[in-house]
């Protein structure tokens, strides 16, 4: 069987405070695929997709607090500037088109804000021309006068699906506080449900078989459940070294499993 190369995308891990029962926790916003997903279907993850050629072209100027030698430095395996930044430019794009969050700087320099309804059915609209690909996502940014947020979101991990795989995505994970005076609303049409969930209650949902998730997102969830607020969580990643992650399958048994770098052996979700 030939090897299919893995194709380039990001996705946001949009994390807040939260106190529950006195404690201090974080809650991480994660998504549910629709059934009929060709990828990770019926499963939960984080909001995220495949980056897009117009992500990486004249998105610099659009940019705030990152320019694309900026980027590459963090991210050091991509084969340009324009590449690297055009990661941290998917990441927002996919956000906000998959659940409407919107991590961009106004003329003001403040956080966009979309919480008055005059300015949600405004990007509701946007996001609908963005679906059907009626506008670029930088024209709707230079028509409403905004700037990505890139300086907000923290590089966090890199996984790659694993060969022989029909499917295959090089994801990079980063880490962002959720934006204020913003309400996430599914699309409703790549994703079914989204739900803020603190990471040990979602690790707990998928051990009770009612949270199906694949590998990545689980690692991911149980590095997070280490952190009691979103400040701890993004200090972590200043300096972190982060490799790519490329685990392969194997049978074992009569099941398919996943195993990682490491040797450890990871079985289907059991949902």
């Amino acid at each position: 069987m030939e090897t299919v190369e893995p194709k380039d995308a990001a996705t946001v891990i949009l994390v807040r405070d939260s106190e529950r029962r006195g404690e201090r926790a974080i809650e991480v916003l994660m998504v549910l695929r629709h059934p009929t997903s060709r990828f990770v279907a019926d499963s939960y993850v984080f909001p995220g997709g495949a980056l897009d050629e117009e992500d990486c072209s004249g998105m610099e100027p659009l940019c705030a607090g990152l320019t694309g030698d900026a980027a590459r430095n963090i991210m050091t395996d991509t084969p340009s500037p324009a590449r690297s930044l055009g990661l941290w430019v998917a990441g927002i794009r996919e956000t906000f088109e998959e659940v409407g969050l919107l991590l961009a700087y106004d003329r003001s320099g403040k956080i966009a804000s979309i919480d008055s309804s005059v300015d949600s059915d405004r990007f509701s609209g946007y996001r609908k021309k963005l679906w059907r690909k009626e506008i670029a996502f930088r024209s709707f940014l230079e028509k409403e006068g905004l700037l990505l947020a890139a300086d907000r979101l923290h590089y966090f991990a890199h996984w790659i699906t694993p060969a022989p795989l029909p499917i295959r995505y090089d994801v990079r994970f980063f880490l962002a506080a959720a934006p204020p005076r913003q309400s996430a609303r599914h699309d409703g049409r790549e994703l079914t449900r989204h739900v803020w969930i603190t990471p040990g209650e979602a690790l707990s949902e998928y051990e009770n078989r009612r949270f199906r998730m694949v590998l990545p997102t689980m690692m991911t969830l149980k590095e997070l459940n280490a952190f009691r607020t979103v400040e701890e969580a993004i200090r972590s990643t200043r300096g972190k070294e982060i490799p790519a992650i490329l685990t392969r399958m194997a049978r074992r048994g009569n099941r398919d499993v996943e195993i990682m770098p490491d040797g450890s052996i990871h079985g289907p979700c059991p949902v």
